[in-house]
């Protein structure tokens, strides 16, 4: 992985600071940390954020609380604005020590872009930032992990399948194609990856479906798309993964349905 570095934050007054990063088709920003505490936001567009092999996907509805320190990267699959909100941590009551989503709603939304204000006094600063902090509220949301693998065998079967997941080839015939029996690739999986191969397959398939429909893309279509036959076998494999439907996930829904699982997927 690119070295991380330390990103630069814009100046400005108070204990957050907003900025916001115009991304253009398929930009994204190689792995870096800030000293302050991050909330990755997209105004427009829809924003991926990936922490190790942890990625999740941000339409409007949702933000990501990034701890300082934390290496991330931040990108889009089409023309996006990131709108970031820099907490300096020893002014910032929220302790949270992990990446968390939030959900935004019209308040914290219009709050945000009044603390954007570059001409907003002190005092009325401090009171809309007591606000926002006060409007954080984390979603019980699990993040879809797709754990990139070392072994070349395993990493030449995973790179097809990140280049098209709706690739249905068996287990089987992709032991031929790198020169391993079944057997053999399924313990190499299991071992590089942490998950058995459907199960690392439905993750990729998820990743790649949640921007498409965040986008507003219909169920049926972003389901052919990743490689589900029918649209309710891609709704039964994101509830068993993620634990809610994808419009309650993409909403912002914090009443979850069930606990995500590690059970096998489609």
């Amino acid at each position: 992985m690119t070295k991380a570095v330390v990103g630069a934050v814009p100046p400005g007054a108070g204990a957050i600071v907003v900025g916001n990063f115009p991304l253009a088709y398929g930009q994204w920003f190689i792995p870096h940390s800030h000293p302050q505490h991050q909330l990755a936001w997209a105004r427009r567009g829809v924003l991926g954020v990936a922490v190790d092999d942890a990625y999740w996907v941000l339409p409007p509805t949702r933000a990501l609380w990034l701890p300082a320190g934390v290496v991330h990267r931040t990108g889009a699959t089409r023309e996006a604005v990131l709108c970031s909100l820099y907490f300096e941590p020893d002014r910032c009551d929220l302790d949270w020590a992990d990446p968390t989503p939030v959900g935004i709603d019209g308040l914290l939304a219009h709050l945000i872009a009044y603390l954007s204000r570059e001409t907003l006094d002190d005092d009325p600063r401090l009171r809309a930032e007591a606000v926002v902090l006060d409007l954080l509220r984390p979603l019980p949301t699990t993040p879809i992990d797709v754990p990139h693998p070392t072994d070349d065998r395993v990493r030449a079967v995973a790179d097809a399948l990140l280049a098209n997941p709706a690739d249905s080839r068996s287990l089987e015939a992709y032991a031929r194609t790198v020169g391993v029996s079944r057997r053999t690739l399924t313990r190499l999986f299991a071992h590089d990856t942490g998950m058995h191969f459907d199960r690392w397959r439905t993750h990729v398939r998820l990743r790649a479906a949640l921007p498409l429909l965040a986008e507003g893309q219909p169920v049926s279509r972003v389901a052919h798309t990743v490689g589900y036959a029918t649209p309710s076998a891609f709704l039964a494999a994101f509830r068993r993964t993620v634990g809610t439907s994808p419009g309650r996930y993409l909403n912002g829904d914090a009443s979850f349905e069930a606990s995500a699982t590690s059970a096998a997927d489609e």
